[in-house]
């Protein structure tokens, strides 16, 4: 069972194959160096950076830790070819793509020997992003928040069709926040998992206190999938969704929901703590979660579970 890890573990340089999904408006240089000072890959999330503020943000990384961390770039925000510039600049090893086209910048990327890593929904993507000449996947299920897939496959039917399909090794993602969810993801074939929510509930997420108190009192059933319209992103039901929501049963048009939605709703809720009136963008896992630590008892935690339960059912 081990030697899956190994891939991932080798690949970034890293101890621990838990990687901390790179969110918007949370992951900043505090919470990618605690994690990776705790031996996992840390990842700053550039999607709600201007190119000064990441490139600020890298250099206190390095700064704050001398282990491999990494930047998460959505493709689907403006000043992409800004932020690639910083990060090859600044020569970071590690790059997560997501929402768009793993050919854009993969080659680029590689030849100033960054690895390169591509989100995906589903298996046709992984062969795409297998074939754009990516280093590994990952492959994230329906439960996961923010930007997500259409399709709604669930991490349980994902992860095995992904690794049935790609060569690469393959991180899972979505409904993940425990040892025992990470040890049935290493069972279902994946070589590593990504974890998100969780680390929302952490000390050094930057995102507002308001919004992580939301979502450790979050239970089943409290986040939807909504804006198929649009981009599909999970929400947690708030004031703000009731409207998206009415809008959508209404048969609103893409550009009435591009209105509603506005600028700066995501950075309203979980930034700067707007409950009714924010974006709140957090996975179906924060259900099990009930409290707010420090990233490094989080890494800890749930690698002495993966690994307590891991002897105990290889035996």
């Amino acid at each position: 069972m081990h030697s899956s890890t190994h891939k991932i573990t080798q690949l970034f340089k890293i101890e621990k194959p838990i990687i901390q999904a790179g969110m918007i408006w949370a992951s900043g240089w505090q919470l990618a160096s605690a994690v990776s000072n705790a031996g996992g890959l840390g990842l700053i999330g550039s999607g709600s950076m201007y190119p000064d503020v990441l490139k600020e943000q890298i250099k206190k990384c390095k700064i704050a830790t001398d282990k491999p961390f990494g930047v998460n770039v959505p493709l689907l925000y403006p000043d992409i070819d800004k932020h690639i510039q910083t990060i090859i600049e600044e020569k970071v090893p590690i790059v997560f793509t997501s929402a768009g086209n793993p050919k854009t910048y993969t080659s680029m990327l590689k030849a100033h020997g960054i690895t390169v890593v591509h989100v995906v929904s589903s298996s046709k993507f992984a062969i795409k992003a297998q074939d754009a000449g990516c280093d590994a996947i990952v492959a994230e299920g329906f439960e996961a928040g923010g930007h997500n897939g259409r399709e709604e496959t669930t991490s349980f039917v994902l992860i095995p069709a992904v690794c049935e399909k790609v060569q690469i090794p393959v991180i899972a993602a979505g409904g993940i926040a425990t040892g025992r969810q990470m040890l049935a993801a290493i069972i279902l074939g994946a070589n590593g998992v990504q974890i998100g929510s969780r680390f929302i509930a952490s000390n050094e997420a930057s995102c507002h206190i308001n919004f992580k108190n939301a979502v450790i009192k979050s239970q089943e059933g409290d986040t939807v999938l909504s804006l198929k319209k649009l981009t599909p992103v999970r929400l947690l039901k708030n004031e703000f969704y009731d409207q998206l929501q009415l809008a959508e049963t209404n048969g609103a048009a893409k550009e009435e929901l591009e209105q509603l939605l506005g600028r700066g709703r995501a950075k309203k809720g979980m930034f700067e703590g707007d409950l009714k009136e924010g974006e709140l963008e957090i996975g179906q896992v924060s259900a099990l979660l009930d409290k707010i630590q420090p990233a490094n008892e989080i890494v800890e935690e749930i690698w002495q579970e993966y690994n307590e339960l891991l002897d105990r059912c290889c035996k």
